[in-house]
């Protein structure tokens, strides 16, 4: 089984950003980003390519598919 993982929390702190503005940005709420950080919601694809190009990263860069223990 996979899991996927990823660096929103990593990317927020260089941006100085909190949960609540990059949910304004783009276009969810607060509790959908907590839920993608913490790995209990994946986003949709479309989510994920906003999140990637608001942060003007490739969405590799941010999600990482790895193997669950």
């Amino acid at each position: 089984m996979k899991k996927m993982n990823n660096t929103i929390r990593v990317e927020r702190a260089k941006n100085k950003m909190t949960q609540a503005e990059l949910a304004k940005k783009v276009d969810v709420s607060r509790q959908t980003i907590h839920a993608i950080e913490t790995g209990k919601f994946v986003p949709s694809t479309v989510l994920a390519l906003k999140i990637a190009r608001f942060f003007g990263v490739k969405l590799e860069d941010i999600f990482k598919l790895e193997d669950e223990d």
